[in-house]
């Protein structure tokens, strides 16, 4: 975390994650290849061993070459999971007009007026409007008591946990006080979590957002919330979450 007070204050995994992936992980791939090569003679001994064909063909080939090529390979896969990693990083950018997150080559700004409260939940770095909906909701590895500091440097309002926390109830398939569609979406969202179809999941979250329902996970469950903005069907009386409801 850098930056003067009243300046914009920047959280990032710093220089020791990234050393960790660019030198690290490229060195872990060749050490691991330079291994499968070195002991396949010895594997393709063993009649229990899986893949036999392959280290038997690695057996084969001629050394130091295939040791070397094998490292080699190793190396760049390496190289691409620290790429991978890399891209995957969230910084946060927080001043007292604004905050701004990168990922992936993205930026998305949030104005501070919009906001009323900060939180981390779980790994997720979450910001709530007014009406109690999600305006970010973010995972990451960033050091909460960092992102705190960040946050309270320039006054912005954050809470040591979810103040809509007890609002919560476990989703179940045709449970009432629902917004008209939002049951869809839920059994959606949670064929997309069954398959580990990330981007769905995002998306499906943004979608249950916008009718007015919030919705966290607890491992493959999904819980979920009203906010002030939820229409109900006529026949129901709206339940928005206030904190100081009853606990799930």
């Amino acid at each position: 975390m850098d930056g003067a007070p009243g300046s914009r204050i920047t959280v990032s995994g710093g220089a020791t994650e990234l050393v960790v992936m660019w030198a690290g992980f490229p060195l872990l791939g060749a050490a691991a290849g330079w291994l499968l090569a070195a002991a396949a003679g010895w594997v393709a001994d063993l009649p229990w061993a899986p893949a036999q064909g392959l280290f038997e063909a690695l057996s084969r080939l001629p050394q130091p070459q295939v040791t070397i090529g094998a490292a080699v390979v190793g190396a760049v896969a390496g190289g691409l999971l620290a790429g991978a990693g890399h891209a995957e990083r969230l910084t946060v950018g927080v001043d007292g007009a604004g905050v701004g997150l990168r990922r992936d080559g993205r930026q998305r700004d949030v104005a501070r007026r919009e906001v009323r409260v900060v939180f981390v939940d779980g790994k997720d770095l979450v910001l709530l409007d007014a009406d109690g909906g999600e305006l970010v909701r973010e995972r990451s590895d960033l050091d909460r008591d960092r992102l705190r500091s960040a946050f309270r440097a320039h006054g912005w309002p954050w809470a040591e946990e979810d103040p809509h926390r007890a609002a919560y109830r476990l989703w179940v398939p045709g449970l009432p006080g629902l917004p008209v569609g939002a049951d869809a979406l839920l059994r959606a969202r949670q064929d997309a979590l069954t398959r580990d179809r990330r981007d769905d999941v995002r998306e499906l979250r943004r979608e249950l957002g916008r009718i007015g329902v919030v919705v966290r996970d607890d491992e493959r469950r999904q819980y979920w919330r009203l906010t002030m903005r939820a229409v109900l069907p006529t026949s129901e009386e709206p339940t928005p979450s206030e904190p100081g409801q009853d606990r799930r």
